[in-house]
């Protein structure tokens, strides 16, 4: 199975199927309060940036949908200073990337971008979003997939690799703040292209 089918299956359409709950999106506001006990408990502090991953669809009305959240967080920069992008990656799925020092602006937009493709009937189309935390030179991400409509942890180590010991830590702390997905088969690695660099980078 490639990589392409692995997260399809994972992020995507079996697990739409066999999925535990329905996501909400109102999940995300968890991470409000999630990043202060990142910090206070396990010193790993926000990373100041965040993400939104989708996969496209052709048509002219998801470009439209596209355009709403991008207009709805550009007019959100004036009032949050949350600097806004979107980029594909080289997998062919996209990403709106969000930069803010304030982890609760960033969680906010993140809930704005989502929401609206979700009014716009293009929920099923969400797979992920992406929180970044820091310490001592180690990334660690909180990742909510919308199929599943939980959260968990990606701490990823040098290449191909991820530091199992860390996530493990992060799922102990964070369990019951966090709506946490319990099956392990579904905690997939989201890579970025190379090491040290975001997964949607």
């Amino acid at each position: 199975m490639g990589i392409f089918d692995t997260i399809r299956e994972v992020l995507g359409m079996r697990a739409e199927a066999d999925s535990m709950r329905a996501a909400d999106p109102d999940d995300l506001f968890g991470m409000s309060t999630a990043y202060l006990t990142m910090e206070a408990d396990l010193g790993f502090e926000p990373s100041a940036e965040a993400a939104l991953c989708f996969a496209g669809v052709d048509n002219t009305d998801f470009a439209d949908t596209v355009r709403e959240v991008d207009d709805i967080l550009h007019a959100g920069k004036e009032e949050t200073g949350t600097d806004v992008s979107f980029q594909k990656d080289g997998h062919g799925y996209e990403w709106v990337v969000l930069e803010d020092d304030d982890p609760e602006d960033l969680v906010t937009s993140i809930h704005f971008a989502a929401d609206t493709f979700i009014e716009r009937d293009y929920g099923s189309r969400l797979l992920a979003a992406v929180f970044g935390f820091e310490k001592d030179g180690q990334s660690a991400y909180w990742i909510y997939s919308f199929r599943r409509g939980a959260y968990y942890p990606f701490a990823p180590k040098g290449s191909k690799e991820h530091d199992s010991s860390v996530e493990f830590k992060l799922e102990s702390v964070l369990d019951g703040e966090l709506e946490l997905e319990p099956q392990k088969e579904y905690w997939y690695p989201l890579w970025p292209s190379s090491p040290g660099r975001h997964p949607w980078e």
